[in-house]
């Protein structure tokens, strides 16, 4: 163990991962990047040093599929073990599927996702599960699972690290892609290549292989390689940016205000928005949001004025259907709603208006809803494969809110454009 440095093991991509892991700054490391990049590789190393380090945690080391975990995690921990010169100390076995460091007697278990209850009855000889890992990120079934999973297996102790590994998928609108976009406390996000790491590591095979990609198909390349969420082509929106909306930009915007309204029910949900639009800068920011499935006129209410709604904020609502009934009962209720105007041909153009603009910016943290709407909002294939032209009406009920609240900036050259 004295003879090993981790510093010279790993690709200097990492570096600054390691030190703030060292720090204790690090509470997890979401790495992403090509093929090559020796991300597997540096976590496999660094779960063994903090595993050594806090001598009363175990680990959990994670796939989505069981039958894949022998020929991938597994055998990237036995790597790691020879790598640092500790074969002697680690006992390793297949079933259980489990790596036991004899001096402590602590564990790494690995588990495929196949079986979720296996996660939840899980228990630590002493101590706590302070480790997890995540390899194949993207292969889970989204967020709500992730959570459940971190839930279950970090609990108790002051000390826990998770790692998640993925190659990125190439729709940008993936939720693993998403999640590189959002900011968390203790979160450091990497992007690494195959272009880090020393060449000698990758072998000239591998080499070669990258550069004839990147001249048959610089696009494949760009995904396989280099780790780019290149896009499928059928993307609506390519001018959105998820992050946070700090205050002092928000007292900013406090006077460039607009509010919109989608109604719902089930499964449709209720759904409102405020938004800040700066015509100059053709920016436009998304701020707050309301939805939700079965929520009465009486729920609204409450919800609009806990969100800080007063009787002269102007809301521009959906005017079709049971809708207006509810915009009326809120008018009663002392809420400024009015009904959009809408009119053939306002859809195509108020969705190509808002693709146009240079940027729309959406505090995923606010607005969870429009950050997934906008980002997965694509045009839909027909059955040769080919993108048809109009938009989808479905899974938009935050985007209909937006081109609501928005209609008085966007009808004003709408209607000239039909007077010509």
């Amino acid at each position: 163990m004295t003879m090993f440095r981790l510093s010279e093991s790993m690709a200097p991509s990492f570096h600054s991962v390691h030190d703030a892991i060292r720090r204790e700054d690090c509470g997890e490391a979401l790495l992403f990047g090509g093929r090559g990049s020796a991300k597997s590789s540096f976590v496999s190393m660094e779960l063994i040093l903090q595993l050594i380090r806090h001598p009363n945690i175990h680990a959990v080391i994670l796939r989505k599929r069981e039958n894949r975990l022998r020929t991938s995690v597994y055998a990237q921990m036995q790597w790691a073990v020879e790598q640092m010169g500790l074969g002697g100390r680690f006992k390793m076995t297949v079933s259980p599927m489990e790596m036991l460091y004899i001096p402590s007697g602590q564990k790494i278990l690995f588990f495929g996702m196949d079986d979720p209850e296996k996660i939840k009855s899980i228990k630590a000889p002493f101590g706590h599960f302070g480790l997890l890992w995540f390899e194949e990120y993207d292969q889970f079934g989204g967020p709500e699972e992730v959570r459940s999973v971190e839930q279950s297996v970090l609990r108790g102790g002051d000390y826990s690290l998770v790692f998640k590994t993925f190659n990125p998928p190439q729709a940008p609108s993936h939720w693993a892609n998403l999640e590189l976009n959002q900011e968390k406390k203790g979160r450091i996000i990497s992007r690494s290549c195959y272009l880090d790491v020393p060449e000698k590591w990758l072998g000239k095979r591998f080499l070669e292989d990258a550069r004839h990609l990147a001249e048959k198909n610089p696009r494949a390349y760009e995904h396989e390689y280099l780790g780019l969420a290149n896009g499928s082509g059928g993307q609506v929106f390519h001018n959105i940016t998820l992050r946070k909306i700090h205050e002092s930009e928000r007292e900013k915007l406090s006077d460039r205000l607009y509010r919109g309204i989608d109604w719902g029910w089930y499964p449709d949900p209720f759904v409102y928005e405020k938004m800040a639009y700066l015509p100059g800068e053709e920016r436009l920011f998304l701020l707050d949001e309301i939805s939700g499935n079965r929520l009465s006129n009486t729920d609204i209410c409450r919800l609009l004025r806990q969100h800080g709604v007063r009787g002269g904020d102007r809301i521009l609502c959906d005017s079709g259907g049971e809708g207006m009934k509810s915009a009326a009962e809120l008018r009663s209720r002392g809420f400024h709603v009015q009904p959009a105007q809408k009119g053939p041909g306002s859809v195509d153009y108020s969705m190509k208006w808002l693709a146009s603009l240079r940027e729309i910016v959406i505090d995923p943290e606010t607005c969870p809803l429009a950050a997934d709407e906008f980002s997965r909002y694509e045009f839909e294939k027909g059955r040769d494969g080919s993108y048809e032209s109009g938009f989808p009406d479905r899974d938009n009920h935050a985007i209909d809110s937006v081109r609501y609240g928005l209609e008085r900036i966007w009808q004003r050259p709408f209607h000239r454009e039909k007077a010509v």
